[in-house]
Formats: structure tokens, sequence, C-alpha cells
């Protein structure tokens, strides 16, 4: 089938295809995240889903920490709080293969912002 020629995915800094390294930011959380802000230094389509990924999941991870210390009902919390980011995670991560700029509510905004900021 014949169609529009594709063009060569977007390389990197870091040598990879944006929309792999944008996924990878999602991949351990607020870890790659920061890692890849660091480490990235041309490409701010992965920029903006590293400190998307960073935003996101940096206070959901020290939220669970300090919910997990509360019986019953932290236990409980811990639990909504793992299910919003198990689906945050695996929507970050198919938005950002899928090449999407996808701007999570009210975090989204604040890593555009802060992108801007931050230059590591």
């Amino acid at each position: 089938m014949e169609g529009a020629p594709q063009s060569e995915p977007k390389k990197t800094s870091l040598g990879l295809e944006e929309n792999v390294e944008a996924l990878l930011a999602y991949l351990l959380g607020w870890v790659t995240g920061i890692i890849l802000l660091l480490l990235e230094k041309e490409s701010d389509f992965v920029r903006f889903h590293a400190m998307q990924s960073t935003i996101i999941f940096l206070p959901l991870w020290i939220a669970i920490k300090i919910f997990s210390y509360i019986p019953l009902l932290g236990g409980i919390i811990v639990y909504l709080l793992g299910l919003i980011a198990l689906v945050v995670w695996i929507v970050g991560m198919v938005k950002a293969y899928q090449g999407e700029r996808y701007k999570f509510p009210i975090v989204g905004d604040l890593a555009e912002q802060w992108l801007g900021k931050v230059n590591v």
C-alpha cells in the first residue's frame, strides 16, 4: 500500500528515538524522570515527559510512603493511590510512545512552566 513517505524518527541527544526515550521517562516513575531531565539536552518533547513524570510520581510516591504507616484507612488510600499511579503510568507511556505531547490535567501545565525554568 502506498502512502506518504515516512520521515526518519527524530533522535535525541542520547541517540534514542524521541518517542522511545519519552516512554522511558515514565518507566521507573520519578527516578527515570529525573535521570532524563539531567541527561537529555536537546529534545523538548522528552524533557516535557520527564518533567511531567517527575511531577506526578514523586508526590504520589511520597504520599504512598506516608499513608502506608496508617493502619486500615492508610491501606485503602495506598491502594487507591496505587491504582491512580498505574493508570497514569500506562497512559503516560502509551501517549509518549505515540509521539503525543499529552498533558495530564494540572500537572501538564506545571511541567511546561517548570521546564522553562529548569535548565540542567
